[in-house]
Order: C-alpha cells, then sequence, then structure tokens
C-alpha cells in the first residue's frame, strides 16, 4: 500500500466560519488552527497546503479561563532600543479582541513559508458582521466545549 501525498492542484478549498461567542480562545485558536493547516480533510499533507478559509465572528464575546485576564500580557519588541513593550489580555481584549486570536491562532501554525501563507487565510471580526456571505461559509463545532 502506497502513502498518498496530496498535489497543490489536488486542493479544493473551502469557507468555514466559527462563532467564537463564549467559548475559550485556546479552543477556537486550536479548531481555527486544524482547519487552516487542512488537519481535518483525509488529503491532509505536511509540506503541502491543504488547508480552508476560516471566519471567526463574535471575537468581543470570547473568554479566557482562570485569572488569565488579569495576569497574562501580550509581550513584543518595536524594533528601537528601549522597545520592549506590553499589554495585560484585559486591555487587548477591550481595544483590539481581533489582535488576541490572530496571536493564538499564529502561535499554534508552523514557523515556516507555509505557515505564514496558511495564516493569511484567515479573517477575524468583532460581532456577527463579516463580508464572506458570498462564499457561504459552513458552520463549524469548537472541539471540547458542549453549548
Amino acid at each position: 500500500m502506497k502513502t498518498y501525498m496530496a498535489k497543490p492542484a489536488d486542493v479544493e478549498r473551502k469557507w468555514y466560519i466559527v462563532d467564537a461567542a463564549g467559548l475559550p480562545l485556546g479552543r477556537v485558536a486550536t479548531t481555527v488552527a486544524d482547519i487552516l493547516t487542512g488537519k481535518n480533510k483525509v488529503i491532509y499533507t505536511p509540506h503541502v497546503d491543504t488547508g480552508d478559509f476560516v471566519v471567526v465572528i463574535n471575537s468581543d464575546k470570547i473568554i479566557l479561563t482562570g485569572k488569565k485576564l488579569e495576569k497574562k500580557k501580550m509581550i513584543w519588541h518595536t524594533g528601537y532600543i528601549g522597545g520592549l513593550k506590553e499589554m495585560k489580555y484585559d486591555k487587548l481584549m477591550r481595544e483590539n479582541s481581533p489582535k488576541a486570536v490572530e496571536k493564538a491562532v499564529k502561535g499554534m501554525l508552523p514557523k515556516t513559508t507555509l505557515g505564514r501563507k496558511q495564516f493569511t487565510r484567515m479573517k477575524v471580526y468583532r460581532d456577527a458582521e463579516h463580508k464572506q456571505e458570498a462564499q457561504k461559509p459552513e458552520p463549524v463545532e469548537v472541539k471540547g466545549v458542549r453549548k
């Protein structure tokens, strides 16, 4: 029996929508990362971009469990001397909740050119309004969470 290796021409991309309202950030991020990398498909091949498009809505209503909202910080460097910056997640979620979702998902993707390309297929919106109605995205259930 031979191992099947997908070719870029074999990949058919679909659109999915994830409603993040009331769900933990990490659970949403793992579900989205799996779809972007194509791990939810039978034809998954590690070195071929087999992933799909994902639209995440209601990022303002996403939750952080435990005391992460008060204690967890996003740290980055501006590139200038003394340019180390930090922001607590309660302020980040108030001001720019899509950035928190993007950071969580990007951390779960491969750190290669393939991972950077996969990341471009994700769209995050603060509320239920989005611009991808024409693509008819299919709803996705987040793993490990019962509503």
